[in-house]
């Protein structure tokens, strides 16, 4: 990933980016119009610009993002245009997706749908099996 974009406010430099540490805990939705990088647990929906998940990151809810990169666990629907779900990532539930890459190691027990551009919904209906990726008929 590279090095995290600045934006000038008056004298201060303020990050666009936020991250929740790995001793938080957030129960209810987060909603961040800048990247997300979560290291903790949040039980609730999570809206935000771009989102990596740390490998020890606990995620419960629905995910929206322009793109995501998923290494811990999810459980609830992921959607999000660009989506890499890195080796040892564990995820329950749905995916929608625009290009997406999916590790050997990674675990998914969900649909993947391939959407095109600005969220229509389209193309064939995938599930992993063993690392592989198999269309369902």
């Amino acid at each position: 990933m590279s090095a995290p974009k600045s934006q000038k406010v008056g004298t201060m430099v303020k990050p666009s980016f936020s991250v929740i540490g790995a001793d938080v805990l957030i129960t209810g939705d987060v909603r961040a119009t800048s990247d997300l990088h979560i290291d903790g647990v949040v039980e609730g929906d999570i809206s935000c610009a771009t989102l990596v998940q740390g490998p020890e990151s606990r995620i419960k809810g629905k995910i929206e993002a322009g793109s995501a990169r998923i290494a811990g666990q999810i459980d609830g629907e992921v959607n999000a245009g660009e989506l890499a779900i890195e080796a040892g990532a564990r995820v329950t539930g749905d995916i929608s997706y625009e290009s997406i890459s999916v590790a050997t190691g990674s675990h998914v027990e969900g649909r993947f749908m391939h959407r095109r551009g600005a969220g229509a919904q389209g193309g064939a209906e995938l599930k992993l099996v063993s690392g592989e990726a198999h269309a369902l008929t």
